[in-house]
């Protein structure tokens, strides 16, 4: 990772408008989900997390990832970005390490993620694996018997 100071810890709240920034710039944000005036969402997201990271520098947030568990045997990483002026630097792949290191503090054995279509030769230089014999799915909207 580049020597500039960055530092990632793992947070227990964030700034609403920081993390709304990193979605947008990801392109997970959808103006028919939230609006910046209603985003009180993301304080539920951050506490739901089982963990969560933040990638700090100069006091700015400049990137995150979270992962969900059981709290017993199995983790997902997901929503792993980075502020675009601050991309290849390392600080992505820093993230996934200190939301690992964390995971196998807490005695998680499985830890697991999506990998986003291009994204498969960075998650196997940090350790991950494809899972042969598995395909990741999505429950339709309007499906599944409610």
């Amino acid at each position: 990772m580049d020597e500039e100071a960055v530092e990632i810890k793992i947070i227990g709240a964030v700034d609403r408008a920081a993390v709304e920034t990193l979605y947008r710039q990801a392109g997970w944000w959808h103006e028919n989900d939230a609006t910046a005036d209603d985003n009180a969402w993301i304080d539920a997201l951050v506490r739901g997390s089982f963990c969560f990271a933040g990638a700090f520098a100069a006091g700015e947030m400049i990137g995150m990832g979270r992962a969900i568990s059981d709290g017993v045997s199995d983790a997902y990483i997901q929503d792993v970005t980075v502020l675009r002026a601050f991309r290849g630097r390392g600080i992505g792949a820093e993230i996934i390490r200190r939301l690992c290191r964390e995971l196998r503090y807490r005695r998680i054995g499985w830890i697991g993620l999506v990998a986003e279509p291009g994204t498969q030769a960075f998650y196997r230089r940090l350790g991950f694996a494809d899972m042969e014999g598995h395909a990741p799915m999505l429950l339709k909207k309007g499906e599944g018997g409610s």
